[in-house]
């Protein structure tokens, strides 16, 4: 019995009816850290492991939704079962976010591009941003009907990390390294550039070895933009040439090739080190 129903009903002196009955027919979410949250899809209250291979003898789709949160942009990313990416979104990164307002975010984005929840048999998050965890558990757990793998300490990658503190890897990191081994033989350097830029390096035993951080290029401008009176904002376009002719290119231009020649140098460092490496660029 709904305790608030009951309440109610005994505040009034007449049964009042529980909306989520109503629009949320199915169990509970089964998992402790998600109690009370009602579930939207059909997976809810039933063996999930179960239901998946009931839809696979029948020749359903199976998808899986990969979420990555940034500190300024969340990439979405929906997979079918033969491992092809579906579509590819990004929204704005805001941890004042309630989980209603993200399931709200998710729902609209399936039906802008003509897909539905109840095809998607599982999710994985990996977040940069703590305070957004909670929230975004809860959502997909909401939209899902169980809660999603989180990429963090305990998870099992397959990557073998020799660093003193292991839990400190930022799970962007993780799977940035997970997925170019994936791909491509090591020795491996990978470069993710946000709002910080992480460079990492697996070694030619498939061992993470560490890394570095820098600032990110929209940061470092920001930053030179707020702390210089006569240097304006800019956005990113295509530098004309090398040397700018103005305010405005040669930030662009120092910025841009800067950071290229920053990526290239300590890149051409850790070949002097390892010898021939593959760079796997990627960004949010």
């Amino acid at each position: 019995e709904n305790p608030w129903r009951l309440l109610l009903s005994r505040v009034f002196n007449k049964s009042i009816a529980d909306p989520a009955a109503d629009f949320f027919p199915f169990s509970d979410v089964s998992s402790k850290n998600f109690p009370s949250v009602p579930a939207l899809h059909p997976a809810a209250g039933r063996d999930t492991i179960e239901y998946d291979q009931d839809r696979k003898k029948k020749g359903e789709r199976l998808m899986l939704l990969a979420i990555d949160v940034g500190n300024s942009n969340t990439s979405v990313g929906l997979f079918d079962r033969d491992k092809q990416l579906r579509f590819l979104a990004s929204l704005d990164t805001d941890s004042r976010k309630t989980a209603d307002q993200i399931s709200i975010d998710l729902m609209n984005l399936f039906a802008l591009y003509h897909f539905r929840f109840e095809d998607v048999t599982g999710a994985i998050l990996c977040s940069v941003v703590p305070p957004l965890n909670f929230m975004m558990e809860k959502a997909l757990a909401r939209l899902l009907g169980k809660p999603p793998m989180v990429v963090g300490p305990g998870v099992r990658t397959g990557l073998n990390i020799r660093l003193a503190v292991q839990s400190q890897v930022g799970a962007d990191i993780v799977a940035d390294a997970v997925a170019a081994l994936e791909k491509f033989e090591p020795p491996i350097v990978t470069i993710d550039m946000g709002t910080a830029t992480t460079l990492s390096v697996v070694d030619r035993e498939g061992i993470f070895r560490g890394g570095m951080i820098l600032p990110g290029l929209r940061l470092s401008v920001d930053a030179l933009s707020a702390r210089a009176a006569q240097l304006p904002c800019i956005t990113f376009t295509q530098p004309e040439g090398l040397l700018g002719t103005d305010t405005v290119s040669c930030m662009r231009s120092g910025a841009l090739y800067g950071a290229a020649a920053a990526l290239e140098g300590i890149s051409l460092r850790l070949e002097e080190e390892l010898g021939p490496v593959t760079v796997v660029l990627t960004g949010g």
